[in-house]
């Protein structure tokens, strides 16, 4: 650093100002101590970073899956947000296992990160506790924490499929099926919740036959609508509980005779492009990871209230088409 301080004219404490991102220097002096920096290959020294903040400029998250598209937005946002803070970002896929989603969580932990953003797997988060207390800022996002008083940055998932399924009444279905995921998954739980309020308040029967919760294997969801449409009362059409439902249902309804009306919950890559395009209820998943890693950096920063906070975020309706279909005659 001395030897950057000399190079560009500068005192030690400009030079550290410029290198921790600190305000208090000027566009042009911090250029100067840039072209130093590159011209003699300077690298911060974050372990003796550590023993001076006590922060390690890293933060872990933990989401169900990286390469399902709607996780892999979010997981962007909150990587943008760090970069913003000067802080690296760590990911793992829990796989929707608890267990794992643990050993993820400690893993980083021992790495010393200064925060952690969570898409829970699990129900009972009380293993946390020691960590919090040991100062490590923790936010939950999608879905809350079992168990654990926590920040919380969700989507109004009950509200979503209730204007889907209002959607699908407004164009004269009456027998409308949901396809959901895993019941004990809060977001599953919650979009069931807003289908089964959608149609009481139509004035519409829940049949038995008509909603099918479970994993969201091509197989299991194939097999599922296959009995919706085949029943003594079939529905005319489906609420999606996720975009992997939602691709099944599309080549499960490909070559089907009498059209099926079709809402799916998350948009997804050529939804648009379709034959007809998929009309979808849309989430903010770059918006949720958005907000979890700005609170997350609030609880750093000393600045966020003491009492957790709870964010729920708005979704829109996108009408393209499969939602529009009328009920056969």
């Amino acid at each position: 650093m001395k030897d950057v301080a000399a190079r560009a004219g500068v005192g030690l404490k400009t030079v550290s100002r410029v290198v921790n991102e600190e305000p208090g220097v000027t566009p042009e002096t911090s250029a100067r101590v840039q072209a130093a920096i590159d011209a003699l290959g300077f690298r911060r020294n974050d372990s003796a970073r550590l023993l001076r903040t006590r922060r390690t400029a890293s933060v872990g998250l933990v989401l169900e899956d990286v390469a399902d598209p709607f996780y892999a937005a979010l997981s962007r946002a909150v990587e943008d947000v760090a970069r913003a803070h000067g802080a690296l970002l760590f990911t793992g896929s829990s796989a929707e296992d608890p267990r794992r989603e643990q050993e993820l969580v400690l893993a980083f932990c021992a790495r010393r990160v200064d925060g952690l953003v969570v898409v829970p797997a699990g129900d009972d988060h009380r293993y946390l506790l020691p960590e919090i207390a040991a100062g490590v800022a923790t936010v939950f996002v999608d879905r809350p924490a079992g168990r654990l008083d926590a920040d919380v940055v969700l989507t109004d998932n009950a509200g979503g499929t209730r204007l889907g399924v209002e959607h699908l009444i407004a164009h004269g279905h009456r027998r409308i099926g949901f396809i959901g995921d895993q019941p004990g998954i809060h977001t599953a739980g919650e979009r069931l919740r807003g289908y089964r309020a959608a149609m009481e308040a139509a004035g519409l029967p829940v049949r038995p036959e008509w909603y099918a919760m479970g994993p969201t294997t091509p197989e299991r969801v194939r097999a599922a609508l296959d009995a919706m449409l085949s029943g003594p009362e079939p529905v005319t059409a489906l609420l999606a509980g996720n975009n992997r439902v939602t691709v099944t249902a599309v080549r499960v309804l490909w070559n089907r005779p009498d059209p099926v009306a079709l809402v799916g919950f998350d948009d997804f890559e050529l939804a648009d492009v379709l034959d007809p395009p998929v009309t979808v209820v849309a989430q903010d998943a770059p918006g949720l990871g958005r907000a979890a890693a700005q609170q997350l950096f609030r609880r750093l920063d000393g600045i966020a209230p003491e009492e957790p906070s709870r964010v729920e975020l708005p979704v829109r309706l996108i009408a393209r088409g499969s939602g529009e279909i009328p009920p056969p005659r």
